[in-house]
């Protein structure tokens, strides 16, 4: 049985809003089937960064915009004082729906990391995104997003914070500021991400 892929939905030599357009109609997954709709990435198409989530939450998944939550909130705050306008960046993940089991009790979603195979079927809109962008710089924030751009050895826990190549891109790693949110010590978590971030305003 050949593999899924987005591939068949991604128009050549789109830009932005035809990507934005198309990827509403996805199915290159079975992702799509339980989530509202497809989140695709945001921001300007001459972005010097680029901010590689995981996948949409609950609240991204209704609202069908990226890093509108808790999450998003953070990192809201983390590149203001890191000095990096959010309005200047390009946002995006590297799966387009929301993948979650329903809570035991009540109407909760929550959150389930995707499987290899569903981030690799999505891939094809990542590397839309990339080509249409080019990107001075490109952040991977998680190990999700990370693997999905360096490969499946790569580390963040070895090597965030770092200057790496992949291909024609500049790529840096952190964690997704949904693990700074679950720090045990958030203040902590929130400092190194802020560094992570001040790395990445260095760069540019």
């Amino acid at each position: 049985m050949a593999a899924r892929s987005a591939a068949p939905f991604v128009p050549e030599g789109a830009d932005l809003a035809a990507l934005r357009a198309a990827a509403r109609g996805c199915e290159g997954c079975d992702l799509y089937k339980p989530a509202t709709q497809t989140v695709f990435g945001a921001g300007p198409p001459d972005a010097r960064l680029m901010l590689v989530g995981e996948q949409p939450g609950d609240q991204e998944d209704r609202a069908g915009e990226p890093f509108v939550g808790p999450a998003g909130k953070l990192l809201d705050r983390a590149l203001a004082e890191a000095d990096l306008l959010r309005e200047g960046v390009y946002v995006t993940n590297a799966v387009k729906h929301f993948k979650f089991v329903p809570a035991e009790r009540g109407k909760r979603r929550i959150h389930k990391t995707p499987a290899r195979g569903e981030v690799v079927a999505c891939l094809p809109w990542l590397h839309a995104e990339l080509s249409e962008v080019r990107p001075e710089l490109v952040v991977c924030l998680g190990a999700t997003a990370a693997k999905a751009i360096m490969g499946t050895d790569y580390k963040v826990t070895e090597r965030r914070g770092r200057v790496e190549q992949a291909g024609d891109f500049r790529v840096i790693s952190t964690v997704h500021p949904s693990a700074v949110l679950r720090a045990p010590d958030r203040d902590e978590a929130y400092a190194a991400f802020l560094a992570d971030l001040r790395t990445v305003r260095d760069q540019l």
